[in-house]
């Protein structure tokens, strides 16, 4: 099983940028769906973004046009550049791989002034 570990959370401005990591423990060349999640306080997880094998992509609306979903399969790594953060965008961004269905521990944005 793949675990994953996700990295690059941390504390910024509204306006800002952020890039998020997901190191894949092994190859990530024949997982075909990946995504970012994440988890307000008192809210549900919810999907940001997802990738497929093909590289197409997905986008929750309220992300769309700030956020991009990439995969470097040669570094068995998926990232998500934030730009334009906002204070909703604040949460645990959890990254998530579908062939085994298996989730990385999550690592924390806030988005404050």
């Amino acid at each position: 099983q793949v675990q994953l570990v996700e990295s690059g959370g941390g504390l910024v401005q509204p306006g800002g940028s952020l890039r998020l990591s997901c190191a894949a423990s092994g190859s990530i060349f024949s997982i075909d769906y990946m995504g970012w999640y994440r988890q307000a306080p008192g809210k549900q997880r919810e999907l940001v973004a997802a990738i497929i094998s093909s590289g197409r992509t997905n986008y929750a609306d309220s992300v769309k046009g700030r956020f991009t979903i990439s995969r470097d399969n040669a570094k068995n790594t998926m990232y998500l550049q934030m730009n334009s953060l906002k204070a909703e965008d604040t949460g645990v961004y959890y990254c998530y791989e579908g062939s085994r269905s298996s989730w990385g521990q999550g690592t924390q944005v806030t988005v404050s002034s």
